[in-house]
């Protein structure tokens, strides 16, 4: 079997999926979003291409170091996303050539279902509150909420005192029986996260994500140091190397992408790292569903995942707009657990006709750009 085509398909400005083809009966599908960035991932893998072209796609960790370290210049999160795509495809091809899903290709599953979260942020207190009661009533066990406001590098305390207000309504709504996470987006600075997370010791989050911007990783010990909320981070570490003086710095659990860290055989080994320190993962996933479905195949054969990141709608089966990019639905949500895929490969079936209609227009999505009330940028 020979790879005799490599594709991109910007499905949107949050979307990028990619195709692998071959001489044989079989092709192989990943995602290699970037949100906000697809255009450039697109042609990343274009130039990436030629490392594959008629080449064996079984050749997975050959395949791999190629397109990491081929070119001299490695990293990043375009060349990162690019590689985590095609990655995914090469995975998704062995495995359905051989029969077999993904997970049982990397050792099998280390559990029976995937426990999985998803978003219950709202704009007022009443609407995030509302939607977390849904998502309780449909099954999940977990909730996640972020503040949907500018940030600045120190707040007056009433902006504080507001958002543990409308966190702790949250709680007081699902009650102590669902896990609450609370997702700062890298909004606040070092000083600003140890006033907030002094305060949100009794709301007893879940996790605390991404405190911090990734640029002051290097803060995050302190800042565990000073507080008993456990913190997460890394859904912008694109690699092992970028995760290594993170792992030990005291946060709890690790949020590698799927599809932008260089996909399948890197987060393995992400995930071998974290376990050292006793970190667990908790994979980020924000964009469409084969991330989703690869972070599925990992989830189920690393040992130390804690919970999914879910960004579909996966209790209500084909309501997500991008359903219509798959054949079926491979998802069955089950009492806030996500159920083993029993395709091969990823364990989902692209719509390649749907995808090729779509990627003639593609759709925005950007993320938006803030602004501080004085005109400098705001985090988003």
């Amino acid at each position: 079997m020979r790879i005799t085509s490599v594709e991109a398909f910007r499905i949107s400005a949050r979307l990028c999926l990619v195709r692998i083809g071959t001489d044989g009966p079989h092709t192989g599908w990943g995602e290699a979003t970037l949100e906000s960035r697809t255009g450039a991932v697109a042609a990343a893998v274009d130039e990436l291409a030629e490392l594959l072209v008629g080449h064996d796609p079984r050749r997975i960790e050959w395949h791999h170091q190629r397109l990491r370290k081929g070119g001299f210049y490695r990293g990043g999160p375009v060349l990162g996303s690019a590689v985590a795509g095609l990655d995914q495809a090469l995975w998704d091809l062995k495995g359905k050539a051989l029969g077999a899903p993904v997970h049982e290709l990397l050792g099998g599953p280390a559990r029976d279902r995937v426990r999985v979260y998803t978003s219950a942020s709202g704009s007022t207190t009443d609407g995030m509150v509302e939607r977390a009661r849904e998502l309780v009533a449909a099954g999940y066990t977990a909730v996640k909420t972020a503040p949907e406001l500018v940030l600045g590098y120190l707040d007056v305390p009433s902006v504080l005192d507001q958002l543990v207000e409308h966190w702790a309504a949250l709680r007081a709504a699902i009650g102590r029986d669902v896990d609450l996470a609370l997702d700062l987006h890298g909004r606040f600075s070092p000083a600003a996260s140890r006033r907030l997370l002094a305060r949100l010791e009794g709301i007893d989050p879940l996790f605390v994500e991404e405190p911090l911007p990734p640029e002051l990783q290097r803060d995050l010990g302190p800042l565990c140091a000073s507080t008993s909320v456990p913190i997460a981070t890394g859904e912008r570490l694109y690699d092992r190397w970028e995760v290594s003086d993170v792992v030990g710095s005291g946060i709890a659990v690790l949020q590698p992408d799927l599809s932008h860290a260089h996909g399948i055989s890197e987060v393995v080994r992400i995930a071998a790292l974290a376990d050292l320190h006793g970190v667990r993962l908790a994979p980020h996933c924000a964009t469409g569903p084969l991330a989703l479905a690869a972070c599925l195949q990992v989830d189920l054969a690393v040992d130390n995942v804690l919970v999914q990141e879910c960004p579909m709608e996966v209790h209500r089966p084909g309501e997500h707009p991008w359903s219509r990019l798959l054949v079926g639905w491979p998802f069955v949500f089950a009492d806030g657990y996500l159920l083993p895929p029993t395709g091969p490969g990823l364990g989902v079936e692209v719509d390649e006709d749907e995808v090729r209609r779509c990627a003639l227009s593609p759709a925005g999505g950007n993320s938006p750009v803030w602004a501080q009330p004085d005109g400098s940028y705001a985090e988003w």
